[in-house]
């Protein structure tokens, strides 16, 4: 199963598909009318799970969102979630009413389950083609704060008795997403002041300590009466924005956990579909898929971006890269699980539509940018840099801070005299950085990034260690130098010498140790 899902990464980061599909169709190969024939249908259950997923993609596009990006483009995505959400919802709903026969109640449902864009979908495909930077900020902000009214306007459709007046539901979405929003910044600041101020004992408890903010700003936001989606999704892009120790790490650790929660809940959803049943719905889900794609997403569009002034060209693209993923198939689960006439056909119908206006919409965007004259050619030719590829180097980063008492204080960085294949790369004192010369004298307080090939590093660090006890003259006053092994007194708590430096390393070992 492991291979097979990485396999499915290389595919779909290839295609241009969203990984979505790929996942999809392992939960149905191996469920009801597959190779394992494993049979599941609990809604509720998926929808549980589809949630806490969301939260943890939610979580992943907001720490990769970058503020500078996305800060022009905040008034239409802002736009484009609600204006455009219901000019979606209501011809949508028409189409399905009166093109598909479908009651007003659940053509409302499938209306405003399809009119969310999945921030999965958009940010697995987007971030891989070359658009102009406003383009990709409308979309992923759009489909990062979209979710929340939607998901209001799902329940309010899939509850038990008349539904609201229309009046009522704009003042409660209006409510909720403004509790929300409020939560989410809140919950955002106070854990970057936090963490920015706060020392962790282990620098792999900051990554943990970042998801658990944006878990807390859901949950708070939830209890609140507002929308967790946003709460989060603000939550995480403050603290993707913010100057956090181990940033890198964090981002990386939350991509990782936003490629379990994709897989684990497309498979569910694959699982919970029973594929004979989907013959019967599937030239209902494509007329309410056409409606959805040629007339109510580019009206949409038009609609919510009409104050702006963004060329026809942009606003075409955005109407056609409108991705739908694993969002409106897990709200289709809401009036399964509310008990609603004929939800499982509204279910098989989100399915299908989903499934097959990805495989139409994903592959082509790249074609329909080229013909828009849209592609970025300098962001195509951008370099992908690694946040931290000394393991392929094959080489280590040291961090070292010169507390009070070390007698590094006053030696100059030649006079370390570090073994070939070392050097200090970079010092930071007073708050500011500067790359460092031979001559460079060390301060008390300062702190120095030191890059060490493989075959030095352990030497490095003991020579490191052995001017932090005996000064530039350490291997004359019984402390070893480069090549042996310090000869001080008798290691304190955790390896700690007194006059030593605290060393921190990354790269290859990722641990911090002290002396």
């Amino acid at each position: 199963m492991l291979l097979i899902a990485v396999a499915a990464v290389r595919i779909s980061s290839r295609s241009g598909l969203p990984s979505l599909l790929l996942y999809l169709g392992i939960g149905v190969a191996i469920g009801q009318d597959g190779i394992g024939n494993v049979a599941f249908d609990n809604a509720e259950l998926t929808q549980v799970i589809g949630y806490a997923a969301l939260v943890v993609i939610l979580a992943e596009g907001g720490l990769g969102t970058k503020w500078k990006e996305i800060k022009p483009a905040l008034p239409a995505a802002v736009a484009l979630s609600t204006v455009g959400v219901a000019v979606s919802v209501g011809i949508t709903a028409a189409g399905a009413h009166y093109l598909v026969g479908l009651e007003w109640r659940q053509a409302l449902i499938i209306g405003a389950v399809v009119s969310s864009t999945d921030a999965a979908a958009v940010f697995s495909v987007l971030r891989k083609v070359p658009l102009p930077s406003r383009v990709t900020g409308v979309l992923e902000a759009e489909s990062g704060f979209n979710d929340a009214p939607v998901v209001i306007l799902v329940v309010a459709f899939s509850a038990v008795g008349p539904v609201d007046s229309w009046y009522s539901l704009v003042g409660e979405i209006a409510l909720e997403l403004a509790i929300g929003a409020g939560v989410g910044l809140a919950v955002g600041f106070v854990g970057a002041y936090g963490l920015r101020r706060i020392a962790l004992p282990a620098s792999g408890l900051y990554p943990i300590a970042v998801m658990a903010i944006a878990v807390t700003a859901y949950a708070a936001g939830a209890l609140a009466h507002g929308s967790g989606f946003l709460a989060v999704y603000l939550a995480s892009m403050v603290l993707g924005n913010a100057k956090l120790p181990h940033a890198p790490a964090n981002r990386g650790f939350a991509e990782g956990l936003g490629w379990i929660a994709q897989i684990g809940m497309f498979v569910l959803l694959g699982l919970l579909v029973t594929p004979h049943n989907l013959g019967e719905d599937f030239w209902a889900a494509m007329i309410i898929g056409l409606v959805l794609t040629v007339v109510a997403r580019p009206l949409s569009v038009l609609a919510g971006l009409l104050p702006f002034r963004i060329p026809w060209q942009e606003q075409a693209l955005m109407s056609w890269a409108g991705l739908r993923g694993a969002v409106p198939i897990i709200l289709a689960t809401i009036p399964m699980v509310s008990g609603i006439e004929e939800s499982e056909r509204l279910f098989n119908i989100v399915f299908v539509l989903v499934v097959v206006y990805t495989l139409v919409q994903g592959p082509t965007l790249p074609w329909l940018a080229r013909a828009l004259k849209l592609g970025d050619k300098a962001e195509a030719a951008d370099l992908g840099v690694e946040s931290a590829p000394l393991e392929r180097l094959r080489g280590h980063l040291l961090s070292v801070a010169i507390p009070d008492e070390s007698k590094m204080h006053g030696v100059e960085v030649a006079e370390l005299r570090l073994p070939a294949g070392a050097a200090v790369t970079l010092v930071v004192r007073e708050e500011k950085s500067f790359v460092p010369g031979p001559s460079t004298v060390l301060r008390r307080g300062d702190e120095l990034l030191v890059v060490a090939t493989d075959p030095v590093r352990d030497a490095t660090e003991r020579r490191l260690r052995a001017v932090g006890q005996g000064g530039k003259l350490a291997g004359w006053l019984g402390t070893a130098g480069a090549t042996g092994v310090a000869r001080g007194g008798p290691a304190g708590p955790r390896g700690h010498r007194p006059g030593g430096g605290r060393i921190g390393r990354s790269g290859r070992s990722g641990r911090k140790t002290s002396g």
